[in-house]
């Protein structure tokens, strides 16, 4: 019965996919990186693909209209990761863009101004609110990034990021949470929703599937749902990939899931074939 209820399953997302494969110079293929192409880490410089996914995804570039990665993190690290020109690179939740063949990724013109305002903010909060409590901040730019995977104790750093987005919403700046991870950043701009918007509005791009695995991915899948709903993409997949750090909301809002990257890298090798 398992394997009879998997071929079911395969045949369902291979039909909603088949509009991409059928009209491939007409179609985008859009990821999330962590959690969605390459596992979640303990300590995210260590994030790296899986063996055969920058093979798959050279073979994407080659057949499809785009394949872009939107990712939280910024865009040259990303990029560095995948290792492929060909691959259009939305970092910072969007604040910055990279095409194919670009060498720096543009700003969103909406953090003019305003790019050291999260950073600033970090630095008049006292060490000791970070140390004493396990969490570690990553400089990402106009984004910073607080993490507590693998603290000590994970409520005890999580109350303390909760009070640290508290003051930080009070100064000023809007905090995001995601899979034991807060991020900082300016008001307005950015986000995944406008960054699929901006990669989807190339010529002749009217179908999209893309994968995510986190609560910034919820607001991608909602400007794709409004898309399709408006008549401008003829097919928009949304894909949750799940764990059980997962938002409830990845699972609510998708057309379609699988268990972690090993699933939606099976979805992205029947593409490629």
């Amino acid at each position: 019965m398992a394997a009879k209820s998997d071929s079911v399953a395969r045949a369902a997302w291979q039909e909603l996919l088949e509009p991409l494969r059928a009209e491939p110079t007409r179609a985008a293929i859009l990821t999330d990186f962590d959690g969605t192409l390459s596992p979640i880490v303990e300590r995210a410089e260590d994030a790296a693909l899986p063996d055969g996914a920058r093979e798959i995804l050279e073979a994407l570039v080659d057949l499809y209209a785009l394949v872009g990665a939107v990712s939280g993190r910024r865009a040259a690290d990303v990029r560095a990761r995948v290792g492929l020109d060909g691959v259009a690179y939305a970092g910072n939740h969007g604040l910055e863009l990279m095409m194919p063949g670009e060498d720096e990724p543009s700003a969103d013109p909406s953090l003019d101004g305003r790019e050291g305002d999260a950073a600033e903010f970090i630095a008049g909060v006292a060490a000791e609110r970070f140390a004493g409590s396990g969490l570690r901040v990553e400089d990402k730019g106009p984004i910073q990034a607080i993490h507590w995977r693998g603290a000590p104790d994970d409520a005890v750093a999580e109350a303390a990021a909760r009070q640290i987005a508290v003051d930080a919403g009070r100064a000023g700046l809007e905090p995001r949470f995601g899979r034991k991870v807060l991020e900082l950043r300016p008001v307005g701009g950015g986000g995944k929703d406008a960054a699929v918007a901006s990669l989807l509005a190339g010529d002749g791009i009217d179908r999209v599937v893309f994968a995510g695995d986190d609560r910034t991915d919820v607001d991608a899948f909602r400007r794709l749902g409004e898309l399709r709903e408006a008549g401008e993409l003829v097919a928009a997949v949304r894909v949750g990939v799940l764990s059980a750090e997962g938002p409830p909301e990845i699972a609510e809002e998708a057309d379609l899931t699988v268990e972690g990257p090993p699933g939606w890298l099976e979805m992205l090798a029947w593409l490629a074939e």
